[in-house]
């Protein structure tokens, strides 16, 4: 498996790539380095500059390919869905390989979700955090891609921990690729409903599989007063394996490494 480390992802969540390596070698999957990968285009695409966003894809799909990967991962709902996209994006490319390319990385991308947790898989039992935490689905995720379970079968594979859907969660929390920067009022507007709608649940903690899902909210949240942190999915099955002593005992646990 090849890992999309991502833009956004890697320069402010780089934590979550290292937590999304660690689980999957855990599992059981051989982790592939992937070279001259770069940005999905996803961003790209919201904003109409379509060439940039092809162009983002041909790179990517020949580094994908060119790793030898089976299955290709991802951590950041956004991107989950612009790769898996690819082959509509390039479906009018002029190359014939080009175009195959962009199928065989459609076809082989997943939410790491999906892989450790879908597909008839779970994940390998950890130890208990006794922890109640509330999950809100990416829209990328849920409407977008249609992943709806695997990320709750991740979460509810954690011994002890108690898991909370956040109301409404089916509703965007108002970041939309960019949609909050365009339009940061009813962008924020859209926010501090969800942001109460976390509150909610009374959870100290809220799980979510986006990087821009996690800024919109955990700003949302500021601003309304409340101290739940944001955390991916991915980072609480990493501290469970944390403590079940999976990993050296130098590493960082999730209450050092997180903003939450």
């Amino acid at each position: 498996v090849g890992i999309l480390t991502g833009c956004v992802q890697d320069g402010l969540f780089r934590r979550v790539n290292e937590a999304t390596r660690r689980v999957l070698e855990t599992n059981g999957w051989d982790v592939v380095e992937v070279a001259d990968q770069g940005c999905c285009g996803a961003l790209h695409a919201h904003a109409g500059q379509l060439e940039a966003a092809r162009a983002m894809a041909r790179a990517n799909a020949r580094a994908f390919r060119t790793a030898g990967v089976d299955r290709i991962a991802m951590n950041a709902a956004g991107c989950g869905a612009a790769v898996r996209d690819y082959a509509h994006l390039l479906e009018d490319d002029e190359d014939d390989e080009t175009r195959e390319l962009a199928h065989w990385v459609s076809e082989r991308t997943a939410d790491i979700s999906v892989l450790l947790a879908g597909e008839g898989r779970t994940p390998r039992r950890g130890a208990p955090l006794e922890l109640r935490v509330a999950y809100d689905p990416p829209c990328h995720l849920l409407h977008a891609q249609g992943v709806a379970e695997p990320p709750l079968a991740l979460l509810r594979s954690i011994p002890g921990l108690e898991v909370i859907e956040v109301p409404g969660g089916e509703e965007c929390c108002g970041g939309a690729g960019s949609y909050a920067i365009t339009h940061p009022e009813l962008g924020g507007a859209i926010g501090s409903d969800k942001a109460r709608a976390v509150a909610s649940t009374g959870a100290p903690l809220l799980a979510t599989g986006n990087p821009g899902c996690a800024m919109q909210i955990a700003a949302a949240l500021r601003r309304e007063g409340s101290p739940v942190g944001v955390v991916h999915p991915v980072e609480l099955l990493d501290e469970s394996y944390r403590r079940a002593g999976f990993y050296a005992p130098d590493r960082d646990s999730l209450q050092n490494g997180s903003d939450g």
